[in-house]
């Protein structure tokens, strides 16, 4: 019996990334992971998002350690414990306050999808309405009030139940360059025969992580962010993977100068792949019931005390974007050279979240690829077309260019079968 046999024996069917990448991971550090038999490979997946600052950080490490070593609370529902006093002084300083934003922290269920669910509640309670507005290509979980808001057609296929409450309209870009679709929106808003229902909120990602790395311009946020005021709806940004640094500033939607009422946090929160969900919510919309919208592992301890590390660590002194910044460039210069390469091919998205577009089936030989050759990578879209570049904020600038160049050399493997392909 081989050591992959149990999870085929055992493990359901809905597996996905392991269909891909069949090794049998061991250890983890920064953005190198090892297989049982030794083998290294480098990380380009990062947890999907969750893994900006790497594997196994050892600043967050120790101080994991040293509280678990001295017993510190890891379940502590929404009582109040140290750590988690500790973490929410360090988002107020840190985060919130330099942003001007006083948004109180709703501590949800451990995943995005659990704090989607949060926002979406919570809107509807606000405004008296059930209508939410999402867009194509958008993904918020697939918890059945988020899956609802969810585009996929593959993952909205399996509910029993109909997916309701929800109108979905063009994102950016959609309809080609030519057509502002958010103008679209503010038309449909202002007709009363229109049919479509006055929203209790808008909820968007301003970069589309499996939509296909899809970006909204500044300027449609914006026009977003007013249509929302003027019709009293709610905006909600889902920052789940777009967020915690991955397009260049902490929340992704500081670029477009707007402040969401809603924002939705997870993945990198922890920031050590700890499960770690937040609602944040303008205080006037801070209606709840006590209790009224619950998790049981809304209080974990661990993640609050790596969480409070990883702000501290990358985000206090404001020198960390600059960085961040700097490997987006190096990310684009050589993704503009393969996709030179290619016909018909395109690049996708903005900061450390870019990606190669190509036809699906060199998409995928793309990623086999490169996962024979020592790279772990994705891919996204709706046929699963973009081969998608989601290495930890953290990567050394030598590691970064040896997985490029590893990736350049699998689309040159795909598209030309002379070209060489190591083993």
């Amino acid at each position: 019996m081989t050591a992959s046999e149990i999870f085929e024996r055992r493990e359901s069917v809905v597996r996905s990334y392991c269909r891909n990448f069949d090794a049998v991971l061991a250890g983890g550090l920064g953005t190198v992971v090892w297989d049982t038999d030794g083998r290294e490979y480098l990380d380009f997946l990062a947890g999907a998002g969750a893994l900006n600052y790497g594997h196994n950080d050892p600043d967050m490490q120790r101080a994991l350690l040293d509280y678990i070593t001295a017993n510190g609370i890891a379940h502590g529902l929404d009582l109040h414990t140290n750590a988690k006093q500790a973490f929410l002084e360090s988002f107020e300083d840190i985060v919130l306050a330099p942003r001007g934003m006083d948004h109180r922290v709703q501590f949800t269920g451990p995943t995005g999808a659990n704090a989607v669910e949060a926002a979406l509640k919570l809107a509807r309670k606000v405004t008296g309405r059930t209508n939410v507005i999402s867009f194509t290509r958008g993904f918020h979980g697939l918890s059945q009030g988020a899956l609802a808001a969810t585009a996929n057609s593959a993952m909205r296929g399996g509910p029993v139940n109909a997916l309701s409450g929800v109108s979905r309209l063009p994102f950016d870009g959609y309809l080609g360059p030519d057509v502002d679709t958010a103008e679209q929106l503010a038309l449909m808003l202002e007709d009363p025969a229109s049919g479509l229902d006055a929203p209790a909120a808008i909820v968007v990602e301003t970069v589309q992580g499996e939509g296909g790395l899809n970006v909204a311009s500044d300027r449609w946020l914006r026009r977003l962010a007013e249509l929302a005021t003027a019709h009293g709806a709610l905006l909600i940004v889902d920052d789940i993977q777009a967020g915690c640094g991955r397009t260049g500033t902490f929340f992704s939607f500081e670029r477009a100068g707007i402040t969401p009422d809603l924002v939705v946090l997870s993945k990198s929160l922890s920031g050590f792949g700890l499960p770690m969900s937040v609602l944040l919510i303008r205080p006037e919309l801070d209606i709840w019931a006590p209790g009224e919208h619950t998790g049981t592992f809304r209080g974990n301890g661990h993640a609050f005390v790596t969480a409070r590390v990883a702000l501290e660590k990358f985000w206090a002194d404001g020198t960390f974007a600059g960085d961040i910044a700097r490997r987006a460039e190096l990310v684009t210069r050589r993704l503009t050279a393969i996709a030179g390469g290619i016909p018909g091919a395109g690049l996708k998205g903005r900061g450390m979240m870019q990606g190669l577009q190509v036809d699906p089936a060199l998409a995928e030989r793309i990623s086999r690829t490169c996962a024979a050759n020592g790279l772990i990578i994705e891919r996204a879209g709706p046929h699963d077309e973009v081969v998608k570049v989601f290495a930890p904020l953290t990567t050394p600038d030598e590691i970064l260019d040896k997985g490029l160049t590893i990736l350049a050399d699998a689309a040159g493997a795909s598209v030309d079968p002379t070209h060489p392909v190591t083993a």
